[in-house]
């Protein structure tokens, strides 16, 4: 686990800048940890679906991910395995609440048939199995003679090969890491996206998992320390796009720092696609302000029009949507 050690003192989030804020990299983590499991949708889906305008049910899912993460770092100071099944709910309230709310009660299996695990990849572990499995894994959450990113690793790789629910372990174990990490210290006001990393590779990643319960620790441990590098290699990448837009709507958009347009124009790299009624709840003005704040940014060309009549219509800043597109895009082809 020496790869690991190399980072466990050092505060990793502190290596992205602060102008991709906390929203954009839960943002931005949650989608890449849906990618992993084949859940896709562009920037301004996702945006949509943040305003409840999205017709893409992943771009949905995706929002649901970021519910549980920002769940998970919310929790993580008492991480427990009430804490665990709280960020699952959160995660599949929406889309899937027959399945929330407590362990599986039956026994799973990945790949294979339907039928039987005749050919399945991985069985994990009988049901009957589960909360004696995740109780030992919490007495791991809870050590403190581990470094910190090994941990984190390794309870993932626990938790995914206990599978604890009938669906979502993917993603909550992802949200896992983040939580560790937050706890730790190792990051604070900010979330690296560690699953973009892992979109290097996500074939390297699967197996690192199977080598896991094969016994290789070390495995899993290299995989998520690599993706963390990768993720703030192009979370860098990111934060300068974003710096290069907002520099080119400040010399277009002269106003004064508390002004709503101003405020706004903070926003968007959070919240790319919004409308009157997102907008005057995210900065609390009135329905009016917020009117006059959009059609101040639209005549700049900050913000355009892309949907709604009269009564409903719908603005997005092209230019945060085809920096975070860029950024998904990196994490697949995996050069940063």
């Amino acid at each position: 686990m020496n790869v690991a050690r190399t980072i466990d003192d050092a505060r990793i989030s502190h290596a992205l800048p602060d102008v991709l804020g906390r929203e954009r990299l839960l943002h931005t983590e949650s989608a890449s940890s849906s990618e992993v499991e084949n859940l896709t949708a562009g920037a301004r889906q996702v945006a949509l679906a943040e305003i409840g305008a999205a017709r893409s049910e992943n771009a949905r899912l995706i929002v649901a991910n970021t519910r549980a993460m920002d769940a998970a770092i919310a929790l993580s100071t008492d991480l427990n395995e009430d804490a665990i099944v709280a960020i699952q709910v959160a995660l599949l309230r929406d889309t899937a609440p027959g399945f929330v709310g407590g362990w599986r009660t039956e026994q799973v299996w990945i790949g294979g048939g339907a039928i039987s695990p005749h050919d399945a990849e991985f069985i994990p572990p009988h049901h009957e199995r589960v909360p004696e499995l995740m109780r030992d894994l919490m007495d791991f959450v809870d050590r403190t003679d581990v470094p910190l990113l090994a941990q984190a690793a390794i309870a993932h790789a626990q938790f995914e090969t206990i599978h604890p629910f009938p669906d979502g372990n993917g993603r909550t174990g992802r949200a896992l890491i983040h939580a560790l990490l937050h706890r730790g210290g190792l990051t604070r006001n900010l979330t690296v996206p560690v699953s973009a990393g892992l979109l290097r590779d996500p074939r390297a990643y699967f197996q690192a998992l199977t080598d896991y319960r094969a016994g290789d620790v070390d495995a899993i441990v290299h995989a998520i320390t690599e993706a963390s590098f990768s993720a703030i290699s192009n979370g860098r990448r990111l934060a300068a796009d974003l710096i290069g837009v907002r520099g080119r709507w400040s010399a277009v958009l002269k106003t004064r720092s508390d002004s709503s347009a101003h405020r706004l124009m903070e926003l968007l790299p959070a919240k790319p696609v919004v409308t009157v009624a997102s907008v005057a709840s995210a900065l609390d003005i009135s329905t009016v302000a917020a009117g006059t704040a959009i059609n101040k940014l639209s005549a700049a060309g900050v913000l355009t029009q892309v949907g709604g009549g009269s009564r409903n219509r719908i603005w997005q800043a092209s230019e945060i949507l085809d920096a975070v597109d860029a950024f998904a895009a990196r994490a697949r082809r995996g050069r940063v």
